[in-house]
């Protein structure tokens, strides 16, 4: 019995037998004698099952078979399946197969290029009129996309003047675009004027503003607009822009408050906003809130999305729990080089370097190949456990076998892992010889490798380069005046101090955080003006009391027996 094609060909794409599904001859002959409507349900199938550029040339050979091609809707999806496989240029060859494309085709071919090939969907775009066609409320926004992927504010600017000749520059999705255009150009008084120019103002509008504000790190600007928002509009996307703002922001706090007031308002966090708040939650450890997602993930059943649960990993391992992270590694399927990398950086965070290089060894059976963050985390791993050897191979084998050219970064790697295990003449060397100028974090390696070996005078260098650098910050100049404590030298280390005192240098205050009850609370030493600091104070000095009493009743008992 002959199957209907369509469902022969859902059968042979789901097998990815995609020879013989077009391009045998009894395919063929049976193409022929099918309906248009099995041949456009067959198309359908066959673009929903491209994956590479030879299922693209076969699906094109298909249309010209059966003069689908000349059918602007499919040939626009073909154009579409093309971009989103990564193929542009092939994309744009099936566009300029048309000699007079429509502003259908046209406004397609713009989408499809304005990631990959923001100047030629531009000009495109510019095409439009000189053709005598005019541009609708897609052209706009799809140009304005691709003048995002430039940063270039004066194309935006003309692409403004054409919305506004083309009396389509009120139109909600053109006026949302040109939020997002002036802002990603970083032209914030253009992309207010926009805003406020609109009486009635769309929710896609609010929330452009919104995060173009908070993506830049306004977060003043994009909370005041915010809580002008009306309250039935926020939806999930106002809610997600303020806080991966926060998070962004390095402000956990207000990240974790936002979403629990999201959730108040039982709007369901989307997977951007669950990412945010795994952020917030990794920068203050706040293991509980980060459980209670980690639930809510299972719950609604995201545990497939990679993305997520590499953020997972990276919550686990910031907030102390290192072996939880190790059980969400050991159980993903599908593991990405970012996976590999968290796990990595969490061993090597908790000074676990040879777990953290047998992660590293167990990647490269693996043939994922590491990228430049990879090896930051590697180098790290070996500067926590003094595996000088290891080091080097890894800083070598980086450009040999990887052909990943080392950053600064991997040299302050090497320069703290060699300074830690007292080679301050070769790490002196390193900074001599590496092709760049060395900042201040690779400085502050070199001051606190010389502190702990005591030698003031490379400390004194390294200081006076750091302060150059960082005149502010007061970790250096306690750093140089320790040193000078611990080899007698007082007269200097009370120099360092007045120094400090005569350029307003200023100790930076210690900061812990603890959470309790899903709430963390942060402390900053000496801070007596929290609401709760009166009770905290009268239990320590209760329990102070209390400590006093033990050990004035084991002094009067004298040595302790062995019973005790």
């Amino acid at each position: 019995m002959n199957l209907p094609l369509s469902l022969t060909l859902r059968s042979n794409a789901m097998q990815r037998q995609w020879t013989k599904t077009l391009f045998s001859s009894s395919s063929f002959s049976s193409l022929s004698l099918t309906l248009p409507s099995q041949q456009q349900e067959a198309l359908q199938h066959l673009l929903h099952q491209c994956t590479n550029l030879s299922h693209l040339h076969q699906t094109q050979s298909f249309m010209l078979t059966t003069a689908l091609d000349q059918d602007n809707i499919f040939l626009s999806q073909l154009i579409h399946t093309s971009a989103s496989l990564a193929f542009p240029s092939y994309a744009y060859s099936l566009f300029s197969y048309y000699h007079r494309p429509s502003i259908f085709l046209y406004n397609n071919i713009i989408w499809s290029l304005s990631l990959s090939n923001a100047p030629l969907a531009v000009s495109l775009f510019n095409a439009i009129r000189l053709l005598g066609l005019r541009p609708d409320n897609y052209s706009l926004p799809f140009a304005l996309k691709a003048v995002v992927s430039l940063k270039d504010v004066g194309v935006g600017m003309q692409v403004h003047c054409q919305a506004v000749c083309s009396g389509l520059a009120s139109q909600s999705d053109v006026v949302a675009s040109l939020v997002r255009m002036y802002c990603s150009c970083f032209n914030f008084s253009d992309a207010r004027k926009v805003f406020d120019e609109i009486a009635c103002k769309r929710v896609s509008l609010w929330n452009a503003m919104i995060a173009g504000y908070a993506k830049h790190g306004d977060m003043a600007n994009a909370r005041s607009l915010f809580e002008c928002m009306p309250e039935k509009d926020k939806n999930v996307v106002s809610w997600t822009a303020l806080i991966s703002g926060y998070a962004q922001a390095h402000n956990p706090n207000e990240a974790i408050a936002l979403f629990r007031r999201m959730q108040i308002q039982n709007v369901q966090p989307d997977e951007i906003a669950i990412l945010a708040v795994l952020s917030a939650c990794a920068d203050l450890g706040a293991l509980e809130l980060g459980e209670w997602i980690h639930n809510y993930i299972e719950k609604h059943k995201l545990h497939k999305i990679v993305p997520l649960c590499n953020s997972l990993i990276d919550m686990y391992a910031k907030s102390g729990n290192i072996s939880k992270a190790l059980r969400m590694f050991e159980n993903m399927k599908n593991k990405t080089i970012v996976t590999w990398t968290t796990m990595i950086a969490g061993f090597a965070l908790h000074g676990l370097g040879k777990e953290a290089l047998g992660i590293f060894s167990s990647m490269e059976k693996a043939r994922v190949k590491p990228n430049e963050v990879t090896f930051i985390s590697v180098l790290s791993a070996c500067s926590h456990v003094g595996l000088i050897e290891l080091g080097r191979h890894y800083f070598v084998s980086m450009e040999s076998k990887y052909g990943i050219e080392p950053k600064i970064e991997h040299y302050g790697c090497m320069i703290d892992l060699l300074g830690r295990a007292g080679y301050l003449e070769e790490a002196k060397d390193l900074v001599r010889l590496m092709p760049f100028e060395a900042n201040a974090a690779i400085w502050g390696s070199l001051l606190a490798a010389s502190t702990r070996c005591g030698d003031a005078e490379l400390a004194a260098e390294a200081l006076h380069r750091v302060i150059k650098l960082e005149p502010r910050n007061s970790g250096n100049y306690s750093l140089l005046s320790n040193t000078y404590a611990v080899l007698g030298r007082w007269s200097e280390a009370r120099m360092v101090r007045k120094v400090m005192r005569d350029t307003g240098v200023e100790k930076n205050p210690g900061v812990s955080f603890i959470e309790v009850n899903n709430r963390v609370y942060e402390f900053i030493a000496g801070d007596k003006l929290k609401v709760y600091s009166v009770g905290i104070y009268d239990v320590l000095h209760s329990i102070n009391e209390q400590l006093k009493m033990v050990c004035l009743k084991w002094a009067h008992r004298g040595p302790l027996d062995v019973d005790d």
